[in-house]
């Protein structure tokens, strides 16, 4: 069943220098239980488009095009007041810096009392058995004992925790995650991962695991959908992305991880950088690094090609 369904979804922000397309036509859908890995290298627009979902985003930017349908409800003509009944609710976020999320001179447990009570109509001592639960569900020792403490007293990774346990108190459809992991280490990452997978299942939520780390989503993603310049250019199930990339784009980035490359030699890259929201050239946007555009890609953006695997390119790998 479709959770979510996101169609041709424009944010743009006006400018004194002009209008920057942020998001521009992106498309993609979400089932119940299902985690789609949304990547690609920063200012591809990812980012936007979960703060787009969640009606986050703050002037100059808006929202100028296309449907978000959260459950079937259009979420682009739903009210403010009924936005942030969703939000934190049957809708939630992760954001890369726990500290967006937890007030540094609040106790844990207070603020994850007060996000419950936000939602819910029960005693305060309800609120707080739910708050350690959910601490307890995402690894935390000791969970009755660390909702009094502070969020200083906790390392990266533990707050971390913390903001996980935040947004699944209400159990919720929908997580939105934007580079939670970022800053962390290898081992507390792969960690934090395993059990945000575990959970996801458990729950029967959906997940959008946005990351520039191709990496971190090959592990976790049901499917992966790559953004460049502001658009989806392709999208399909993780291991056909991966195995068999039918974008250039895509190929580079499967190429350049690490553990791609022999040890001791050069690591290979996607040569140039990607263009500025402000100035991307006419036609591909990839076109400027790319080892296979052609005529068509100077001046025509190329269309999206039909499900269950997409790509923009009018000049596809593995194409005869």
């Amino acid at each position: 069943m479709t959770l979510l369904e996101v169609s041709e979804l424009k944010t743009w922000f006006e400018t004194p220098a002009g209008t920057v397309k942020a998001v521009d036509g992106v498309s993609f859908s979400l089932a119940k239980g299902e985690i789609i890995g949304l990547v690609g290298e920063s200012g591809s627009g990812k980012s936007i488009t979960g703060f787009s979902i969640l009606g986050l985003v703050d002037p100059p930017g808006k929202v100028v095009g296309g449907t978000i349908r959260f459950n079937g409800e259009d979420l682009r003509a739903a009210s403010e007041a009924r936005l942030r009944a969703l939000r934190g609710d049957r809708i939630a976020m992760i954001f890369q810096d726990p500290m967006m999320t937890l007030n540094p001179v609040l106790s844990i447990g207070t603020q994850m009392v007060e996000t419950v009570l936000a939602h819910r109509r029960m005693s305060r001592a309800d609120a707080r058995a739910k708050a350690r639960d959910a601490l307890g569900r995402v690894g935390i020792p000791r969970p009755e004992e660390r909702l009094d403490a502070y969020p200083h007293e906790f390392s990266g990774g533990m707050r971390q925790r913390v903001a996980i346990a935040t947004a699944l108190l209400h159990e919720p459809d929908l997580i939105i995650a934007d580079e939670p992991t970022t800053a962390l280490d290898v081992t507390i990452q792969s960690q934090i991962l395993s059990e945000v997978q575990g959970l996801a299942a458990e729950m029967g939520m959906g997940l959008i695991w946005i990351s520039h780390d191709l990496g971190v989503v090959a592990g976790l993603a049901d499917r992966i959908a790559v953004m460049y310049a502001g658009r989806i250019v392709e999208e399909g199930p993780r291991d056909d992305v991966l195995d068999t990339p039918r974008h250039p784009y895509t190929s580079g980035l499967v190429a350049s991880a690490p553990i791609a490359n022999e040890r001791g030699k050069p690591l290979r890259q996607i040569r140039g950088s990607a263009p500025s929201a402000l100035h991307r050239p006419e036609g591909c946007a990839f076109r400027p690094r790319c080892d296979h555009a052609g005529d068509l890609c100077v001046n025509d953006v190329p269309e999206t090609c039909a499900a269950p695997r997409r790509w923009r390119c009018f000049y596809p790998l593995g194409s005869s």
